[in-house]
C-alpha cells in the first residue's frame, strides 16, 4: 500500500499536552470541592473527547459545572507548557516534500487543536484540522474520517492514520484507513496489539522511516 493522505491525532501522537490537560482537570475539579486527579489519572480518560474525560475523572454528573471551570483555564494556560514529540516536525516537513497531503484528526475540541498547531509552527504542514466541534462525529465514527478525506481530496485505500490510542486505532479499521501506533501517549504497545495494531513504534523518529518507505 502507498500512501497519498496521513492523518494524524494531536494529543500523545504530534504533541505533549499532558501537563495542560491534568493542570486544568485538577484546577476544575478543585474548585468544586474534588479532590484534584493524578496524572495517570487524567492519561487513562484522554481520547474520546472533554465530556467523557470529565465523567471519567469526576462523574458524569458533574460534567456541567466542571466544563466551564476547565475551558476558562485552558484558554488562559494551555499555552505554557505545550510541546511537539520528537521527530513531528520533521516527519511533516518531509511528507510534505514528497508531496503527501497530511491532516489532523482528533477528538481534542477543534478551536484548541488550530491554536496549539499555530502555536507549535506546524500549520504550514497540515491541510486540514478536524476537531471535536466541527463535525457532528468524533472518532473512532466512521463519518469523521470519511468527512476529512473528502475535504482533504483523499481516499481510504490510500490514507494512513497516526495515533496512540485504541480510539485512533478503532476509528482506522472503521474507515478502512492504515494503521501506525506510537506509544507516546496514552496507550502502550500491549495494548494497542490487543486490539489488532500490527505495526507500533516508540516514537516517530522509528516510525518515519517506515512511513516514507511507503509513500
Amino acid at each position: 500500500m502507498r500512501f497519498r493522505t496521513v492523518l494524524f491525532d494531536l494529543d500523545g501522537t504530534l504533541l505533549d499536552h499532558f501537563d495542560a490537560i491534568h493542570r486544568c482537570h485538577s484546577h476544575a475539579m478543585r474548585r468544586i470541592g474534588l479532590p484534584a486527579p493524578t496524572m495517570q489519572q487524567v492519561r487513562n480518560a484522554i481520547g474520546r473527547g472533554l465530556e467523557d474525560a470529565i465523567a471519567d475523572l469526576a462523574g458524569r454528573e458533574n460534567v456541567a459545572r466542571i466544563l466551564p471551570l476547565y475551558l476558562e483555564h485552558w484558554r488562559a494556560t494551555n499555552l505554557d507548557d505545550v510541546k511537539l514529540m520528537p521527530g513531528a516536525t520533521e516527519l511533516l516537513e518531509a511528507l510534505n516534500r514528497h508531496g503527501v497531503t497530511c491532516g489532523v484528526l482528533t477528538n481534542k475540541r477543534g478551536e484548541s487543536s488550530r491554536v496549539v498547531c499555530a502555536h507549535l509552527g506546524i500549520t504550514p504542514f497540515v491541510r486540514g484540522i478536524f476537531g471535536a466541534g466541527d463535525t457532528p462525529w468524533l472518532k473512532p465514527q466512521r463519518e469523521f474520517a470519511d468527512h476529512a478525506l473528502r475535504t482533504l481530496g483523499g481516499d481510504a485505500a490510500s490514507a494512513v492514520l497516526i495515533g496512540d490510542s485504541i480510539y485512533d486505532l478503532a476509528a482506522a479499521q472503521q474507515a478502512g484507513l492504515g494503521f501506525l501506533g506510537v506509544t507516546t501517549g496514552t496507550h502502550s504497545a500491549e495494548e494497542l496489539r490487543a486490539h489488532g495494531a500490527t505495526e507500533i513504534f516508540p516514537t516517530l523518529v522509528e516510525l518515519t522511516p517506515v512511513l516514507l518507505s511507503r509513500i
